[in-house]
């Protein structure tokens, strides 16, 4: 086994791009895909014949090298996008809402965008079929206000 190690590095260095891989489907950090870039760059000086600590000393450089200068510009277009773009429950707030079932401060249900919320108010009463305006999230009930702008 050892001495078959000994004459295909080439298999170890695949086996750690494969892991590293692996690791960064689960992670989604891209660290350990540049960590694989330098075990493809160790397997690449292995088949050019680079010794053994060559293609290590090839590793390590090639990973750090993606780690310092491929990395950061990776991360900064996958978070591309407006910096005041808000996403999941804090896009609802400020919307307008249809009350669904009567209202108050107990409880209620309105309907926001084609989902049906839980929706309590501050105090006050809304009836049914009238809109109203979402002005707070809290928890998986939507803090309602009367008179919502069409």
């Amino acid at each position: 086994m050892f001495e078959w190690l000994g004459e295909n590095w080439w298999a170890l260095w695949l086996t750690v791009f494969l892991a590293f891989a692996v690791i960064e489907m689960l992670t989604l950090d891209l660290f350990f895909i540049m960590l694989g870039g330098g075990a493809l760059a160790a397997l690449v000086a292995h088949f050019v014949g680079a010794e053994f600590w060559l293609q290590i000393v090839v590793f390590c450089i090639v990973s750090l090298l993606m780690i310092v200068f491929v990395r950061p510009v990776a991360m900064k277009h996958l978070r591309k996008g407006p910096a005041d773009q808000l996403s999941n429950v804090d896009r609802l707030i400020g919307q307008s809402a249809v009350v669904m079932e009567s209202v108050s401060a107990a409880g209620g249900l309105v309907k926001i965008g084609g989902d049906v919320w839980s929706a309590r108010t501050t105090g006050v009463t809304i009836a049914a079929g009238e809109s109203v305006r979402v002005t707070r999230i809290d928890g998986a009930t939507a803090v309602v206000s009367p008179g919502a702008q069409e």
